[in-house]
């Protein structure tokens, strides 16, 4: 068997010189964030004041954030006026391409029972019945 291979002992001269050019590049690439908000499309669970507690008065809304969470939760074809993916293209225009006529015996097809289909459901009643009873 071959003797693997000894490590070169560590250098710390390059090692500070890796972590100087990381911490360098993350200061270049670093944005501060001072505008904070709460995301939209989260679930918001609010829970009120103890009902023991007095409040000393009504706070103010936000009418920016309202406007944003009430927009949050409308349906895709209220907020957007074309289909954002191929799954919304499917069912985007929901109104039907015909109006149906009940009365047009082409397109409506109604139940219909025969002797035997009303035989078969007296049958099945009668079995539930008797299973419910027992």
């Amino acid at each position: 068997m071959s003797k693997p291979k000894e490590k070169d002992p560590v250098d710390i001269v390059h090692q500070n010189a890796i972590h100087v050019e990381t911490v360098m590049k993350e200061l270049r690439h670093q944005k501060l964030n001072t505008e904070f908000n709460i995301n939209p499309f989260k679930k918001l669970h609010i829970l009120t004041d103890k009902p023991t507690e007095v409040s000393c008065g009504k706070e103010e809304e936000d009418l920016a954030f309202l406007q944003i969470i009430h927009g949050a939760r409308l349906e895709p074809t209220k907020k957007y006026t074309h289909p954002q993916t191929e799954a919304q293209e499917i069912g985007w225009i929901s109104s039907p391409l015909l109006v149906s006529d009940r009365n047009d015996r082409r397109l409506n097809f109604p139940r219909q029972n025969s002797e035997i289909t009303e035989y078969m459901d007296a049958a099945w009643r009668l079995k539930e019945q008797t299973q419910n009873l027992g």
